[in-house]
């Protein structure tokens, strides 16, 4: 088995207009990379269109046909400041959502043990009544509800690490303990949500870092945070809200990660999948505005979720050897 790579052309059509920090050059650095030798192993698959039962289990239907009405003929739309839409976008957001629900039926059938959606818009600022923040459907939030309700599974967790907290995916979840969402993000920036005060029903885990916080940082609090909430609430299905604007490069942010520690992050998350949830990790494009850094975090990202496999397969071949040399022996 392999990493699967979730994607469509037609996240590249969603066009936010000239100047947008959410553009689909975004999209095209990060399939320029996952296209090159080291990721040749990647299983790419075109995102299906997610359908109206799998949008309605986080958003009303009175809001989907909202949203899909605001779609322009021609031209560019302005649902508020931040957020635009263009003729192409109800393809690209059904897409979005889609990719993240057939990632989540892949992984619990066991055609793979972790996923990539590489995917626009993003998702974790759309509350469930109101699109905000570049995100019109809340793709995280869909996929977990869809591990639930289609996969029947009682307990999904959803790691945000994206720069900027994912009050949509709080706002969908907080009052279900069958979900845990846990979000490192920086203090007092958009949306201005994110204390660690919300608790929703104990399920929500907001760990707000000061700006200028870097790897000592995130090491402190996956320790401190992160892993023991994981490891307590021991999720059948862990899905990441990947952003990659706390990168010490992104202009919309003043955090100071790395590729090293996106890298480093993910093998976290890994072992922790390894133990609770057989390894099913299914990783959610978000954030990442600067495109080098952008499409290097990615890189690092993916590489971490294919090392799993690379090692699965070096214990797989070892356990044959010794057993070729112990039946050679008797």
């Amino acid at each position: 088995m392999t990493t699967l790579l979730y994607t469509h052309p037609a996240c590249l059509e969603h066009n936010t207009g000239f100047g947008h920090p959410e553009c689909p050059a975004r999209l095209t650095a990060i399939l320029n990379v996952l296209k090159t030798s080291p990721f040749a192993a990647l299983e790419w698959r075109d995102a299906p269109q997610a359908t109206d039962e799998q949008l309605t289990r986080i958003h009303p239907l009175t809001y989907v046909e909202r949203i899909f009405a605001r779609i322009p003929r021609h031209g560019h739309y302005a649902i508020d400041g931040d957020t635009i839409v263009s003729p192409q976008s109800s393809e690209a957001a059904r897409r979005a959502a889609g990719a993240v629900c057939a990632a989540v039926e892949a992984i619990l059938n066991g055609e793979a043990n972790n996923a990539f959606c590489a995917i626009r818009p993003p998702g974790h600022h759309a509350e469930p009544h109101q699109a905000m923040g570049f995100c019109l459907f809340g793709n995280a939030a869909i996929g977990a509800a869809h591990a639930r309700t289609a996969g029947g599974l009682e307990r999904v967790a959803i790691i945000d690490f994206d720069v900027h907290h994912g009050n949509g995916t709080q706002a969908a979840l907080e009052h279900d303990p069958g979900y845990l969402y846990i979000s490192t993000h920086q203090a007092h920036i958009y949306p201005g949500t994110g204390r660690r005060d919300e608790r929703g029903a104990g399920n929500i885990v907001n760990i707000p870092l000061i700006a200028n916080s870097g790897t000592a940082d995130l090491r402190h609090v996956w320790q401190q945070d992160i892993e023991p909430a994981l490891r307590e609430f021991q999720p059948q299905l862990i899905l990441i809200s990947a952003g990659f604007d706390a990168h010490y490069l992104d202009p919309l942010a003043e955090l100071n990660f790395n590729e090293d520690d996106y890298a480093w992050l993910t093998r976290q998350i890994l072992a922790v999948a390894q133990d609770c949830c057989e390894g099913r990790v299914v990783s959610i494009l978000e954030g990442g505005y600067n495109l080098p850094a952008l499409a290097a975090s990615v890189a690092a990202h993916v590489k971490a979720l294919m090392e799993v496999h690379r090692a699965a397969q070096r214990s797989l071949i070892k356990s044959i050897l010794e057993r070729q040399k112990a039946k050679r022996n008797t």
